[in-house]
């Protein structure tokens, strides 16, 4: 059954030519929003476009480095001049880490990535967003982790950007509460993406040991987390700024 919460509302998703981020902007795209895809790989990206034009909703795809400042102003240059306002936005595009390295084994190459991506991209996607919404408030969600909860070994960089994310969600919550800017983030466990496969690639094990640590043996799915973005920035939600949804099939329940 088709839902139209999302009506004509102008919602970004960053990162959305893959994974988590194509199935939120799928998702919004079944349930009329006008979807603004923002991500790097230009193919990956139009094809999202194409696959929720010919499920009958709206979209368009703007190349977009969130570390790079030039194409996040062009971005919301586009979004402002085109649609005048921003209702919805799922900061969901991150980078893993690959490495699985020890705290004193890990590099400054690789902090910089980590915390570009993932730290600096929201806080430069916030400070866009919540311009465009004070006037007729709206809703943001920011893609931290589980790590972002608890973590693992060799995990000591990822953990922290995603504890980062965190911290930008709940100051910037209070800081535009009064403005009806509702911001809040989903914290995913293990879901099954191409991100989540890349480290199989060199060792199939990893896969088992993965899939040992969840409680309840399954990898999550990405359309999982969609629904639960979507009901975050849905008027069934109204009441809820500055808090994380952990979806990780228990992982977090001894942390």
């Amino acid at each position: 059954m088709r839902s139209n919460r999302f009506q004509d509302k102008v919602v970004l998703v960053t990162g959305g030519n893959s994974g988590i981020g194509r199935a939120t902007a799928k998702a919004f795209g079944r349930e009329g929003a006008v979807v603004v895809i923002a991500a790097r790989r230009e193919d990956a990206g139009r094809a999202v476009v194409e696959e929720i034009h010919n499920e009958k909703g709206r979209a368009r795809f703007i190349r977009t480095d969130v570390r790079q400042k030039q194409d996040i102003e062009n971005l919301f240059r586009i979004i402002r001049d085109e649609y005048g306002r921003l209702d919805c936005a799922f900061n969901n595009a991150g980078v893993s880490s690959s490495s699985m390295r020890r705290f004193v084994n890990t590099t400054m190459e690789e902090w910089n990535q980590m915390m570009s991506t993932n730290v600096k991209g929201v806080w430069f996607c916030m400070k866009h967003e919540i311009p465009l919404m004070v006037k007729e408030g709206g809703a943001i969600v920011n893609n931290s982790s589980i790590a972002g909860i608890c973590t693992e070994v060799g995990l000591s960089i990822y953990a922290a950007s995603k504890h980062a994310v965190l911290g930008l969600t709940r100051a910037a919550a209070l800081d535009y509460a009064h403005k009806n800017v509702r911001i809040n983030a989903v914290c995913p466990g293990f879901i099954h993406t191409p991100m989540l496969e890349e480290p199989w690639k060199d060792n199939p094990r990893i896969k088992d040991l993965t899939l040992a640590m969840i409680p309840m043996k399954r990898f999550g799915k990405p359309e999982e987390i969609a629904g639960a973005v979507l009901w975050m920035c849905s008027e069934e939600a109204s009441f809820m700024t500055g808090r994380e949804m952990v979806i990780g099939g228990g992982q977090a329940i001894h942390s």
